[in-house]
């Protein structure tokens, strides 16, 4: 009868397992009435672990260069190198039991316990920790209670707070418990598998639960958003339209992570996921384009707009059309000859279009290099050009600090002297603001101190003093 019965409560022991942890629990045998299974137990842990491993050498140290959140550090006065890094997530613990035939009435489960970033000395200690459980609860179905301590309780009575050290590696093996399995093997294959495991874990968990797009502040599943390198995240549609917007306006430059106090890159595997076929080789396009512009050397051919190398001598010659020109004046290669003035050569192309030796041709191109000098002209007339790319910027209103919406190259509006920060206006004589503009805000300034002081006297019964500049003010209305 007590055989029966103990049959029945690993039977029922097992459908209760299988209930709670679902999919966590895996069923090995049912023959000959053992019972045997496996269950993954996601152990409790603070926010954020800290993960260490001594390496052997130096040459660890480079594996792992260009890993995220890690350091390594020197410990101690051996100065033991030990590498560092965070992680949210550990990999499960293993809990493999065998149901005897007299469990849960004599004997408890057999069991072994897996665990792939403790050591073996410390997991020896937790099959200890099992069999006082037992030893505790003689008869009682067992297996749930020790679930539950190795989920909850299993850090702590090893004394891992917020910080696990891995293995000792090049020790020997330390002989303990037979039920008790370390994963350690070495640095080389434990903290990428402990990084990748927690990555992906971050990435499952993401993707399951609802977040806000700060953009248009709505809420979708984690799979219908972009998560950028610097871990900010945006929905798909917003940072779609966000892509579309920069590429088409051509200010590619300004395509950074939409946080205002991020500007993190978004890289070209994200961007190509946002952009059709088209948009995204107008990126490729822009981004080449504006890549050439910022190096000093390169130049284009007036003719066939070529991308030439200029020599140190401010001369080029174009790969396809041949053509030899000057690079300071684009016109013809000029060696001894001083390059003529923009003012020069329009007065020359304007005498020459009322001959008559001109051809057809001829005049209408010589009219297009009128065109263009005269719309130059023109445009520099209001504005100044950008040192580092030469884009044309015009100064409404503000300070003589300008940024080249183009490039990003920071300059002074007065010089057009590239600079970086406002040193440049207290060193070198530049005036931060325009006298002109200067003197209008002391003028506005004054007209209402005129204003102030008409007011107080007319109003004198209703006057207060300023609490930080103590001037007089006059309440005229509620």
């Amino acid at each position: 009868m007590s055989v029966l019965f103990s049959s029945l409560c690993r039977a029922l022991q097992l459908l209760v397992l299988q209930a709670i942890y679902g999919n966590n629990i895996k069923v090995l045998s049912e023959e000959g009435g053992l019972r045997s299974f496996q269950i993954h137990i996601y152990i409790e842990t603070p926010d954020e672990i800290t993960v260490s491993a001594k390496l052997h050498s130096s040459n660890d140290n480079a594996k792992f260069v260009g890993k995220s959140d890690v350091s390594v550090e020197k410990v101690g006065a051996s100065n033991e190198l030990f590498y560092t890094f965070k992680v949210h997530y550990l990999p499960p613990i293993t809990l493999t039991c065998l149901l005897p035939k007299s469990y849960p009435s004599h004997l408890p489960p057999c069991f072994t316990v897996s665990i792939q970033w403790l050591g073996i000395l410390s997991i020896s200690s937790l099959c200890h920790m099992l069999d006082l459980i037992w030893m505790d609860q003689p008869g009682q179905e067992i297996v749930y209670q020790w679930v539950e301590w190795l989920q909850s309780s299993s850090l702590s009575y090893i004394g891992i707070d917020n910080e696990i050290i891995l293995g000792s590696y090049g020790m020997p093996p330390y002989t303990g418990d037979r039920r008790a399995f370390s994963g350690i093997t070495s640095p080389d294959s434990d903290v990428p598998f402990l990084m990748n495991y927690n990555d992906d874990k971050c990435r499952k968990i993401f993707s399951e639960i609802l977040h806000e797009c700060c953009i248009c502040f709505s809420e979708y599943a984690g799979t219908q958003f972009i998560r950028l390198p610097c871990q900010h995240f945006f929905c798909s549609k917003c940072m779609e339209s966000y892509a579309s917007i920069h590429v088409k306006e051509g200010t590619i430059n300004k395509l950074l992570c939409p946080d205002v106090k991020c500007g993190g890159l978004v890289p070209p595997n994200v961007l190509k996921r946002l952009l059709d076929n088209e948009d995204f080789e107008r990126w490729e396009t822009l981004m080449l384009q504006k890549t050439l512009e910022s190096m000093s050397d390169v130049v284009y051919c007036p003719k066939c707009e070529t991308v030439c190398l200029e020599d140190e001598d401010h001369h080029a010659q174009c790969s396809k059309c041949f053509f030899s020109f000057c690079t300071l004046c684009m016109d013809r290669r000029h060696v001894g000859i001083t390059c003529m003035t923009p003012e020069t050569k329009l007065q020359i192309l304007q005498e020459r279009q009322g001959s008559s030796q001109l051809k057809a041709e001829q005049r209408r191109r010589e009219k297009e290099m009128i065109n263009d000098i005269l719309s130059v002209k023109e445009v520099l007339r209001d504005a100044k050009q950008c040192p580092s790319c030469k884009m044309a910027i015009s100064r409404i209103e503000g300070c003589n600090k300008m940024v080249c919406n183009n490039c990003g190259q920071f300059f002074c509006y007065r010089c057009c002297k590239a600079i970086d920060g406002y040193d440049h206006f207290s060193d070198e004589g530049c005036e931060l603001f325009p006298r002109a503009m200067v003197q209008a805000w002391e003028e506005r300034i004054n007209e209402r101190q005129i204003l102030g002081q008409v007011q107080v006297g007319l109003y004198a019964d209703q006057v207060h003093t300023c609490p930080l500049c103590r001037q007089l003010n006059a309440k005229v209305r509620r």
